[in-house]
């Protein structure tokens, strides 16, 4: 079986059109028809539904997908294995994230990666927008959200959870709110990001009911360490990620104020994610950082606490 139609396919899938994946692997959306048609021809199966205003997978398609997906990354794996054989990690890899992330997770990590890569330079990209990859000659980023909706690739590093948490110098004066409801009539600090800047979503349990609190204050930020440094210095509640608060709540400088309660502003369902240009032929400095961030993730990041400024 060709292995550039089940790569085509493969990202015919996962961008919704021949033409996107046309422009990714610098072909004719008519190259990617064919390759398509051949495939299949040779399955002896449809693989999608076509129409002019859509495209998607048919059942057989939904099938094969997955196999598909997984004898590429066998491919890769293999052809990674043979690369570390005869090659060392070395070159400048650019690594993007924002500015808090960075910040909070990445710098802490930096004399570990330096001791497991000596003869690679790291450049550190810190910035809150999302930066497009191939114009900032990013080679690898990490990206909170939901999701990721963008012409790139991408794997799951680690769930995110967030936390409404206030310094014990709040609580003792305005006392601890018995339900999430209560936040509406409190002055609390917020991302000026929709929609995190005017609700936030509470949900007890896995099967509970899902309460959306509207939220305001006086105070808010654009950066979410500037916005955690202000609810532990006592100027409100915040809703705050655990990568940003783990810390602080570990030491007793933050309270948890629902803890009993899952918390979101977007989705329950969130997640930090490894996202880079594309998978063909990956530079090994990137798969390296790969690597040892997912085993770094898959052990629990433990960034160094956040100290008040």
């Amino acid at each position: 079986m060709d292995l550039r139609n089940l790569t085509l396919f493969r990202d015919v899938a996962r961008l919704g059109s021949f033409a996107a994946a046309a422009r990714t692997h610098g072909c004719d959306p008519s190259a990617v028809s064919r390759a398509i048609a051949g495939l299949e021809t040779e399955l002896g199966a449809r693989l999608f539904h076509r129409s002019t205003r859509s495209l998607t997978l048919t059942e057989a398609g939904r099938l094969f997908l997955p196999a598909a997906q997984d004898a590429l990354d066998d491919l890769d794996d293999a052809r990674a294995r043979l690369s570390e054989t005869a090659q060392a990690v070395t070159g400048t890899l650019r690594l993007g994230a924002s500015v808090s992330f960075g910040q909070i997770v990445l710098v802490p990590l930096l004399s570990e990666m330096r001791a497991r890569f000596a003869d690679l330079s790291i450049e550190l990209v810190l910035s809150d927008d999302n930066a497009d990859l191939a114009a900032e000659r990013i080679d690898l980023a990490v990206r909170l959200a939901p999701r990721v909706q963008a012409d790139v690739i991408c794997t799951r590093l680690m769930p995110t959870r967030y936390h409404v948490a206030a310094a014990p110098s709040w609580v003792n004066v305005h006392g601890r709110p018995d339900r999430p409801e209560a936040l509406a009539d409190l002055d609390c600090l917020r991302l000026t990001l929709s929609p995190f800047s005017d609700r936030w979503l509470f949900r007890q349990g896995a099967g509970g009911d899902v309460v959306e609190v509207p939220v305001a204050g006086k105070l808010s930020f654009s950066n979410p360490r500037a916005m955690a440094d202000a609810m532990l210095a006592g100027l409100g509640p915040a809703l705050v990620p655990d990568w940003l608060v783990n810390g602080p709540l570990a030491s007793g400088k933050a309270i948890d104020l629902f803890a009993d309660h899952v918390v979101t502003a977007t989705s329950f369902d969130t997640a930090a994610w490894l996202i880079y240009p594309s998978r063909a032929h990956l530079p090994l400095k990137t798969k390296a950082m790969i690597k040892f961030l997912r085993e770094r993730a898959a052990r629990g990041l433990q960034p160094e606490p956040m100290s008040r400024r």
